[in-house]
């Protein structure tokens, strides 16, 4: 889940409809100054279903110990804990089975979401953070993760950089959709550079004008502005006292969408 909060409400996206917004980022990619990566088909399924793993925790989602809707908050924009707010066993789990899901459509497009776990749990995580008896757990998804990568990998005849733009370009697309949904509001750079068609790499600046209005610099897109539709379910707080009470507020809560601008910078 990823969260945002009123004053009285709690708006709350899935991960796979999270992940569908950057799936929305990336069909908008591509103008004359930035081609869309390669293996294009592959790319685009993985960012698509980067998050499948979360689609049982999200059907019935949970309170955290304050009572507050687990999910992944704006606050870890730019500071990810790769663990978000859920204990590290069910984190692996969601990741792993966010791996395999892929890898039973298209396992050249489960290498680029295992390569996105691999470093959310590596170089994105605070390591120190993992409790004594949980570490080894954590060593041996990891060291299975990277293993099976590279297994796929020779098996499909793909080389390091293809696999390195896909993972970059997922991650950039899963940044901006991060974003956009946790209601972000300080302009950093999206996750990596990105090359333009003669090579040379470019950070990419995501400004918040207001909640609906976002700008990209450079522009990456043929389009005079993207738009993102965002689906999401709002609850009020005083509804979400108990489990119980705030699944059946889940359940009940009608699935709306907020639309949401991207433009170039002036």
């Amino acid at each position: 889940m990823i969260r945002q909060e009123t004053p009285t409400h709690w708006l709350l996206v899935t991960h796979p409809d999270h992940a569908d917004v950057a799936g929305q980022f990336a069909d908008a990619w591509g103008n004359d100054r930035f081609a869309p990566p390669k293996p294009y088909d592959a790319i685009r399924y993985a960012v698509y279903h980067h998050d499948d793993g979360w689609l049982a925790r999200d059907t019935a989602p949970v309170l955290t110990k304050d009572n507050r809707p687990e999910a992944f908050t704006r606050q870890l924009v730019g500071a990810y804990s790769a663990f978000e707010e859920i204990d590290l066993p069910s984190y692996l789990k969601v990741r792993g089975d966010a791996t395999a899901a892929v890898a039973a459509v298209d396992p050249a497009a489960a290498i680029f979401v295992s390569m996105h776990t691999y470093n959310l749990l590596s170089e994105q995580a605070d390591v120190n953070t993992i409790r004594p008896e949980h570490r080894q757990a954590h060593a041996d998804f990891l060291s299975a993760q990277l293993a099976w990568q590279q297994q796929t990998a020779a098996q499909l005849g793909l080389d390091q950089s293809a696999l390195q733009r896909g993972f970059e370009f997922l991650q950039c697309c899963d940044n901006l959709s991060l974003i956009v949904c946790s209601g972000y509001d300080v302009p950093r750079d999206l996750r990596h550079t990105h090359p333009d068609r003669s090579g040379q790499r470019h950070a990419i600046r995501c400004t918040p004008v207001n909640p609906a209005l976002y700008t990209l610099d450079p522009w990456i897109s043929d389009r005079p502005e993207i738009v993102l539709e965002i689906p999401y379910r709002s609850l009020a707080k005083s509804a979400c006292g108990t489990l119980s009470a705030f699944q059946s507020a889940w359940n009940q809560a009608p699935l709306q969408r907020h639309r949401l601008m991207l433009r170039p910078a002036r």
